[in-house]
């Protein structure tokens, strides 16, 4: 387990938008419990990629751990040229590398996840996302965010969807503050 202070940012460079990146995205398949170590490999190669991460508070012979957890595991997101992604392949934490057909869809969605975490929403993972009503906030910290609305537990929550992955992740808001749009 890392330090806290040990652990990768979140993007790299730290002070760009996954918006901002040039290049081709690529979805890296990691070797088991690689990602963070691949992000330092891609940091000490000066890789742009973007491993959202979230915080996960559990419990071991009564005491608390609070350790800084992949959104997605198994998955990071670089954006580069071939040369990059030959060099990510060269760190020999990948396990298969996957073509990204519609680029522009793959950065709005990454982008939505960026946001949410810059201003610190509560990410949770959702590895089974549930076909529902599609919506976007209509005010406060997340408005405009856009995705598929659950309900867990008697709370209403946001699931901002990475389509490639079959994944996404979710986070609490106010039935309140959603419209239900068409898409």
């Amino acid at each position: 387990m890392l330090n806290t202070k040990d652990n990768p940012p979140i993007t790299h460079p730290q002070d760009c938008s996954v918006k901002d990146f040039k290049g081709q995205w690529y979805v890296i398949h990691t070797r088991s419990r690689n990602e963070k170590k691949l992000a330092h490999d891609l940091i000490a190669r000066d890789i742009n990629y973007f491993l959202p991460m979230s915080w996960k508070i559990h419990y071991r012979n009564k005491r608390k751990f609070k350790s800084l957890l992949p959104l997605f595991t198994g998955y990071l997101f670089i954006c580069g040229g071939e040369t990059d992604r030959v060099n990510t392949l060269k760190t020999n934490r990948v396990a298969n590398i996957l073509t990204v057909p519609d680029q522009q869809k793959l950065v709005d969605q990454l982008g939505q996840i960026e946001y949410a975490l810059n201003i610190g929403a509560d990410l949770k993972p959702e590895n089974d996302i549930k076909t529902g009503q599609y919506c976007r906030v209509t005010s406060g910290p997340l408005k405009h965010l856009e995705g598929t609305v659950l309900t867990r537990k008697s709370q209403t929550r946001l699931v901002l969807r990475v389509e490639m992955l079959g994944q996404g992740a979710s986070v609490e808001v106010d039935r309140d503050v959603i419209e239900i749009i068409d898409k």
